[in-house]
């Protein structure tokens, strides 16, 4: 059995179910063999993983507005990680509110040396190294972790959910993303995606919400989820606000206020007909235990939390202390994209919808199919290049 088929063997069942790291297949020890003709999954330092990356920037079909900015371009890095014939591949996506740019992302990366590692299964030491190596720059690191998971998934010969136990059937409905525009706009783009949707994403936090939403309403009856993006800043008025958008099909609102007005958002959560999400006021696991209690559930991303391996750790995390999950991405191509996707059969709601967004998409991945999120056999993420 070559390398790039797939492991149908107990180790796998093993990684998939949780009882094994990824790393736990090869790391240290006398090298493991699986399959019926047997994959040595120990390399032994024959061979080095070599890091490359470039500047690449998204174009957007349309103008993007949130409540704080709009934009018609994001910038993006493009990552590879070549090993014994085979690459992974990764993204670095840049929205203004990241703080985060081309120039800080190639020169973390420019620091990264991935040579002094023999073995990239060994992913929770690499990845410690790449979180060491600075106190942010999440973005970069996104990057490297999800070329590593592509590349980890591409030797084993499995798709990350199946390695992680999950059902692709149990994938949500992603929401599609209608941005702030005018009311004629905003019906535009409602219209352009009938029948390929089964829930919109709707960005408010300005005064002309309601505007926003009755517009929507006159050309569409699906459920609707809202993203405030910090923008609403009476918590009494959010509050009517939310009781609003309930009778007029929202089923969900994300960050409703500003991240540093806990105690407000805290009140508006345990008074809230709909589950309020987190998404500014959570990025890393580490913010979970800090806002337990003042939302309903977090929006984990790639971008902002250092990629796959950290973001399963916050799944399972918030899970475990009774938080609903959401999965959500910047705008991307579809690694990334397809990245997250692999963790969304596990997750409430998804927004990852980054990928349709843009006109210069550079891979095959996941789709959405009847407005569901349909994952591929393909092994690592799940992509090919276009």
């Amino acid at each position: 059995m070559k390398r790039r088929e797939f492991l149908r063997n107990g180790t796998l069942a093993a990684v998939g179910a949780g009882l094994l790291g990824p790393a736990a297949v090869s790391c240290g020890g006398p090298a493991r063999k699986a399959g019926p003709e047997g994959i040595n999954l120990n390399f032994n330092g024959k061979a080095r993983m070599k890091l490359s990356f470039e500047p690449y920037e998204l174009q957007l079909k349309h103008v993007f507005t949130v409540s704080s900015f709009s934009r018609k371009t994001t910038p993006d890095v493009q990552v590879r990680i070549e090993f014994d014939g085979l690459t992974g591949y990764g993204e670095a996506s840049m929205p203004p509110y990241l703080g985060q740019s081309v120039e800080s992302v190639c020169g973390f990366l420019s620091k990264v040396d991935l040579g002094q590692f023999s073995d990239p299964l060994c992913l929770d030491d690499i990845l410690t190294y790449i979180d060491g190596l600075s106190e942010g720059d999440t973005a970069a690191k996104a990057a490297v972790d999800i070329a590593l998971h592509d590349l980890a998934g591409k030797l084993i010969g499995a798709p990350w959910y199946r390695m992680w136990g999950l059902n692709p059937e149990s994938t949500p409905d992603t929401t599609f993303t209608i941005g702030i525009d005018t009311e004629e706009v905003v019906k535009a783009k409602t219209e352009e995606v009938a029948g390929q949707f089964n829930i919109l994403k709707v960005k408010v936090g300005t005064d002309r919400d309601k505007e926003i939403i009755r517009a929507i309403r006159e050309v569409s009856d699906l459920p609707i989820a809202v993203d405030a993006n910090q923008g609403w800043k009476d918590r009494e008025l959010a509050l009517d606000e939310i009781f609003w958008l309930k009778e007029n099909g929202v089923v969900m609102v994300e960050q409703p206020m500003p991240k540093e007005m806990l105690d407000d958002n805290a009140w508006i959560t345990g008074r809230s007909p709909l589950p309020v999400f987190a998404d500014e006021a959570v990025q890393r696991l580490k913010d979970i235990p800090d806002i337990k209690g003042a939302y309903s559930g977090i929006n984990i991303k790639l971008m902002k939390c250092t990629g796959m391996h950290e973001a399963w750790k916050m799944l399972n995390y918030a899970r475990a202390e009774g938080m609903k999950v959401m999965l959500g991405c910047m705008t991307e191509t579809s690694c990334a994209v397809s990245a997250a996707a692999q963790l969304s059969p596990a997750a409430d709601f998804a927004d990852l919808d980054g990928n349709l967004l843009i006109s210069n998409d550079l891979f095959d991945g996941m789709k959405v199919v009847d407005g569901k999120i349909t994952l591929n056999s393909l092994p690592g993420i799940g992509i090919v290049e276009i």
